[in-house]
């Protein structure tokens, strides 16, 4: 099924993302991580995709199985800012070979290469020149990917929305948004979207945060904003790695319960490969989902 079939057959859209073990690391351990989610019902798994398509082969090995073993739907990530044209061909070929439909659209973080060129004219600029190519290849249902308070390497807002604009008008079919922490900041970014013209459908991406080293990386990656709520769980238990992980726990359940009151198209949980913890939040949230389910069939 195409990912954004499932926005209109079953709102909210409750999907998960795993990650594909780094290098030289058994593969046996994301299995697992997949056998212990699929009974929790995700609409979808994404699969993400390593640095200059470092698992590219891995990432599809492992949405394949999703796929055609677990019955689940899966989106594989694929970037593209140190690909060539040709080479994105090849991969989608072999998705399409997979049956793999559902395609996460990305640039890509530039590499750390001071040879590497950038922009390119034999590679792409941006993730909506990868939507071009995609949507010119064959079949498929693509995502793309959103920042609630602008991509980091963006002047403002304003024009980090023309970007995400500029994806939809080129064939994305969905958005999924880097994590947040402040679901007020996400409300009033969905706001200026729809104002935009902006229609697709838009999950909100979820992390619980669980340890003080977690949190320093996500602050360096993406610049996100962290509410005076979420500081005062920092402080209290940035020396207590196991009340940190329970408070970033609550957190998270906390944030998705308001997002299913304020009625989202989807919540996207980025589950570093943690099945208990996913399987602690979902069914913490299974009441409130059932019971929203209920009432829109």
């Amino acid at each position: 099924m195409q990912i954004k079939n499932l926005y209109t057959k079953d709102k909210p859209v409750i999907s998960f993302e795993i990650f594909p073990p780094k290098k030289n690391t058994p593969i046996d351990g994301v299995y697992d991580t997949i056998e212990s989610l699929k009974d929790l019902k995700p609409g979808f798994i994404s699969v993400t995709y390593g640095a200059g398509g470092s698992t590219a082969r891995t990432t599809i090995e492992l949405a394949s199985t999703i796929k055609n073993k677990y019955r689940v739907e899966t989106l594989a990530h694929l970037t593209c800012v140190s690909s060539t044209k040709d080479e994105i061909a090849e991969i989608l070929e072999t998705l399409n070979k997979n049956g793999i439909k559902n395609i996460l659209a990305l640039r890509g973080d530039l590499p750390s290469d001071k040879n590497f060129k950038f922009p390119d004219p034999l590679n792409y600029n941006y993730a909506s020149d990868l939507v071009s190519q995609i949507q010119k290849h064959g079949n498929f249902c693509v995502g793309g990917a959103v920042y609630p308070e602008g991509h980091i390497e963006c002047g403002n807002l304003n024009q980090d929305l023309q970007h995400i604009k500029n994806k939809v008008d080129a064939g994305t079919d969905f958005l999924i948004s880097q994590l947040f922490f402040d679901n007020e900041l996400y409300y009033d970014f969905l706001d200026k979207a729809r104002c935009k013209g902006i229609d697709v459908p838009i999950s909100a991406g979820i992390l619980p945060v669980l340890s003080k080293s977690q949190m320093d990386h996500i602050i360096r990656l993406c610049g996100c904003n962290l509410p005076p709520k979420f500081t005062r769980i920092l402080d209290k238990y940035s020396n207590k790695p196991e009340a940190l992980k329970e408070a970033g726990v609550a957190y998270a359940i906390e944030q998705i319960i308001d997002l299913l009151s304020w009625g989202v198209d989807g919540v996207h949980l980025y589950t570093m490969n943690r099945p208990k913890t996913t399987r602690k939040i979902i069914e913490s949230i299974s009441s409130i989902r059932d019971a929203f389910n209920k009432e829109i069939a």
